[in-house]
């Protein structure tokens, strides 16, 4: 497996190019076309995707260690099927709708000004966990663990508090609605 660090690269279209399988240390990512290529089995280590097109990218296998998503288009990624050793992200401006971090272990997560639409967060552990400023319409979350996350600047969310472990997590007077929303109230 080939290794890289410290690297910038920009502008690539790696769908038509893509990257030597390996691994990636300390390198950036500016604004690079990886759409429904593959990265798959990828190691990527402190590193910094900007305004990158991720969506439908094979991640199977791939390890992010302090990893963090800037601008990016991630839609339909498959956080699911990634080696969770280490697994630690960041997003901040990020479109991941509809990608799945089912069973995930990705406590301390930041989610900032983010676009969560349809995603799903069912069994994942997204304790201590941030969503500023982040819509979460529809996104699915049963038995997640969202114990002292933050969502006091989050919008369109539904949680059932019966269904999910959430002690010490922080709300806003003006979005509790998405705690209460199975039990058809109408809030004024």
């Amino acid at each position: 497996m080939d290794y890289y660090q410290g690297e910038s690269f920009k502008g690539l279209d790696l769908v038509t190019k893509p990257l030597a399988r390996g691994e990636y240390e300390g390198c950036t990512f500016e604004n690079c076309k990886f759409s429904n290529g593959s990265v798959s089995s990828f190691v990527f280590v402190d590193c910094e995707f900007i305004s990158c097109d991720l969506s439908d990218v094979n991640i199977n296998q791939t390890a992010f260690r302090e990893v963090d998503f800037k601008a990016c288009k991630m839609l339909g990624l498959r956080f699911d099927h990634i080696n969770s050793f280490l697994f630690s992200v960041g997003f901040k401006e990020c479109r991941l709708d509809s990608s799945v971090f089912y069973g995930c272990n990705s406590k301390r997560s930041v989610f900032e000004h983010c676009s969560l639409k349809e995603v799903d967060l069912t069994e994942a552990d997204l304790s201590n966990s941030y969503f500023s400023h982040s819509n979460l319409e529809g996104a699915t979350f049963e038995n997640t663990n969202l114990e002292k996350s933050d969502f006091t600047t989050a919008v369109n969310f539904r949680l059932d508090p019966e269904q999910n472990r959430m002690s010490g997590a922080r709300f806003s007077r003006t979005n509790l609605s998405g705690l209460l929303s199975k039990y058809n109230l109408v809030i004024e």
